[in-house]
């Protein structure tokens, strides 16, 4: 899932607090050049049309790496680290809280990146009950304190090239609204695409399509569109996130195309550190993981806007460091099994995109009936706050044959209480759980996995469960 980062940044005082899947800081390096073309002429192509491939993005020279770098010339981590974390443009975010100083915050970062002929990808993270009140927690007050803040944030962007990630996790995470409280947060955030293009036509607005391991393409669809998006100019996925570039584009396709693929949206997707893929369920500084895409609009896609940086790459999602601290040891490892900038990866081909089959719809069809014993193991992950957490669960069918259907079983230690799960029917009766597949999930080959997660409360007992049973058989945990 997603991930709580705290930050404070220099050159701009918005202190980011967390995210789930999130990440806060700026953005990188050194100089670049060059200037936003759009495929069409006038503003509403600006608004519309897809970022050119030569667009060249900001590059912050205040960025918690860049800093890192100028004050550890000697260490040995810096050559890596500088090269291939600290020279990249970052998204750079306004999670703090400060009506009176953010149309200057944010016109700082726009200014500069103007003068250097550079895009700025600004991150805003301000939605009220933000993060369901989990480790990224803040935002504004309110929902009109929010249009206020928006309309402030927007008076500062000006009339150069932006992008603007618009409030991550704020329409895959809703678990904790109520019907009502959902419309009202949808209809802000349609308000919000429409007061930054109203005060900077070229600013390019992207919504949250959360990711392709989270809600169904066309669940986040249905979403997308309820909170305005076919007045914005696309959606953004991955965000903190660990999911390969070919699987996120492929779900971006598949978004679009329950959309019904109108011709003025397109995605984005965060790549941040993804070159690794996943480390099964764990979202909270896995280790192993590697930088994926460079930031390019050259994506070799015309759904796929950009490949980004929005989640700065070395800042901590809160189980290494606190959440949003620069840890050089994290950064050396993403960085250190990299190709050189001057040597991106290649961009997935759009031959293989979008995939043959059609998404899961926003109610699964229901699995067949579990078939025989399994030989599995569980991996089972939490993140906790007080009060609270969330469980990536991973179930792997380790035995020799086909698993048919899955229905996996445990008992809680603890006083748990599961609020809301997603990509499998989650049950809960007393301190007995049973996670049944949604169908398009269900079938596992020998050596395959799956995985699905849970937002649940707890008093004063949150111990891991220590027993898992798939289909009734004894698993294995990892």
């Amino acid at each position: 899932m997603h991930t709580p980062d705290p930050d404070q940044r220099t050159a701009v005082p918005a202190v980011r607090p967390t995210r789930r899947a999130a990440a806060l800081a700026l953005a990188a390096a050194t100089a670049a050049v060059g200037l936003v073309a759009v495929a069409q002429g006038g503003a509403d192509a600006a608004v519309q049309g897809s970022l050119a491939p030569d667009t060249r993005f900001y590059k912050d020279p205040t960025s918690q790496a860049v800093r890192w770098v100028a004050a550890n010339p000697g260490d040995s981590r810096t050559p890596v680290i500088s090269k291939r974390i600290a020279s990249q443009p970052q998204g750079i975010w306004f999670a703090n809280y400060r009506p009176d100083t953010v149309t200057s915050d944010v016109r700082t970062v726009t200014s500069a990146a103007s003068q250097a002929g550079q895009v700025p990808v600004l991150v805003a993270y301000m939605i009220p009950n933000r993060d369901c009140g989990g480790a990224s927690a803040g935002g504004a007050p309110d929902l009109g304190s929010y249009d206020a803040w928006v309309a402030k944030f927007a008076a500062g962007l000006g009339s150069s090239r932006s992008v603007v990630v618009l409030e991550p996790d704020s329409i895959a995470l809703t678990t904790c609204l109520s019907a009502q409280q959902q419309n009202d947060r949808f209809a802000s955030l349609a308000r919000a695409v429409n007061t930054i293009h109203a005060a900077s036509p070229n600013a390019k607005v992207y919504l949250d399509g959360g990711h392709s391991t989270w809600n169904s393409a066309s669940e986040q669809a249905n979403r997308l569109r309820g909170a305005g998006v076919l007045t914005a100019d696309g959606f953004f996925t991955n965000v903190s996130n660990f999911n390969t570039t070919a699987n996120e584009a492929s779900f971006a396709h598949n978004v679009l195309g329950a959309l019904g693929n109108p011709g003025n949206l397109h995605a984005v997707i965060d790549t941040s550190r993804n070159g690794n893929g996943p480390s099964g369920s764990v979202w909270c500084d896995p280790s192993g993981r590697k930088i994926g895409n460079y930031p390019t609009a050259a994506t070799n896609d015309s759904a796929i806007d950009a490949f980004l940086w929005i989640k700065p790459p070395g800042e901590a999602d809160g189980c290494a460091a606190a959440a949003g601290t620069f840890v050089p040891d994290i950064a050396y490892q993403l960085a250190q099994n990299a190709a050189d900038p001057s040597t991106p990866s290649p961009s997935p081909s759009p031959s293989t995109q979008p995939p043959t089959s059609q998404p899961p719809t926003s109610q699964p069809p229901t699995s067949q009936p579990p078939t025989g014993n399994a030989s599995c193991s569980v991996a089972y992950r939490a993140n906790s706050w007080t009060g609270g957490f969330t469980a990536d669960v991973t179930v792997k069918n380790t035995g020799s044959a086909t698993i048919s259907g899955w229905k996996l079983a445990w008992t809680f230690p603890g006083d748990q209480k599961i609020t809301s799960a997603w990509n499998a029917t989650v049950v809960q009766s007393g301190a007995t759980v049973t996670a049944t597949d949604l169908g398009y999930n269900g079938t596992l080959a020998a050596g395959a996995s799956t995985g699905f997660g849970l937002q649940a409360t707890y008093g004063s007992n949150n111990t891991a469960p220590s027993a898992f049973t798939l289909n009734g058989a004894a698993c294995t945990t990892s």
